[in-house]
């Protein structure tokens, strides 16, 4: 029932009123009655995704903060090992709530990449 209720407060259906002479005729079109909801309204600004791709990195163990910058490559300036990159990669689709195929992940090798995949998906949030 209240399942029932929740749907019935988000549809909206025109009512014909009565006249005298009998009905008037409804002029509805399924798309002038239609709301559309997204909770992926608001995409993310590319600074926003800079800054948080950035704490995540900064904040793995193995990482000196000072170090980090937006175009650091995990291995080659970081110094971490392959595995440190997959834990990095699970933490970014932990923060942006995504689920990065793997295909997709072992590409990610810096924070440019990262910062430009997340920055692309339509989902990141």
């Amino acid at each position: 029932m209240a399942l029932r209720a929740a749907v019935l407060r988000h549809i909206r259906v025109p009512v014909g009123t009565l006249t005298a002479t009998g009905p008037k005729p409804l002029q509805w079109s399924l798309c002038s009655s239609l709301r559309f909801f997204s909770s992926h309204d608001d995409h993310l600004t590319k600074e926003e995704v800079i800054e948080r791709v950035l704490s995540i990195v900064k904040s793995f163990p193995k990482v000196d903060p000072a170090q980090v910058t937006p175009d650091v490559h995990f291995q080659k300036d970081l110094g971490l090992d392959s595995l440190d990159n997959v834990e990095i990669v699970m933490a970014l689709e932990e923060e942006f709530k995504l689920e990065i195929p793997d295909k997709e992940a072992d590409k990610i090798d810096s924070c440019h990449l990262a910062i430009e995949y997340i920055y692309n998906h339509p989902l990141a949030g």
